[in-house]
């Protein structure tokens, strides 16, 4: 049973302005530790798809945060919900500390995809609650 859908669509250009602004302190508040060491790494060969990195992690994380129905207030924060990637490359909702508790306490699952263009980052999210076996 779907327990909720969100999506959301990021401006590049948007993000890119955050991160001149800001700096590392950006991605440090968007980003998970394990996120931010991969950010590192891809801004370092080619700034470009660093920026589309975060850009594509913040989408995501926000419409995992409307797909649960809280929004960025607690237990949902932006390091405590990680977008990792399976060993295909399809992208997965890895969470920490009390959103894992709070999403696991409901019996939840969620899927997630992401893209990203030039200028827009987009992202859905389907949260189900796990079916229950009978025996």
């Amino acid at each position: 049973m779907i327990y909720g859908i969100g999506t959301d669509i990021c401006d590049v250009r948007r993000i890119r302005a955050s991160f001149e602004r800001h700096g590392d302190r950006f991605a440090h508040k968007i980003l998970s530790e394990a996120e931010f060491t991969t950010w590192k790494e891809r801004s370092a060969r080619w700034p470009e798809r660093g920026i589309r990195y975060l850009a594509t992690r913040f989408s995501a994380k926000e419409a995992f945060s409307k797909a649960i129905g809280l929004g960025m207030t607690m237990p949902m924060t932006w390091r405590l919900c990680e977008i990792g990637k399976l060993p295909s490359g399809k992208p997965t909702i890895v969470l920490h500390g009390g959103l894992k508790d709070w999403f696991e306490s409901r019996n939840l699952t969620a899927l997630v995809t992401v893209t990203d263009e030039t200028d827009y980052a987009a992202s859905f999210c389907v949260v189900e609650v796990k079916s229950q076996k009978t025996p």
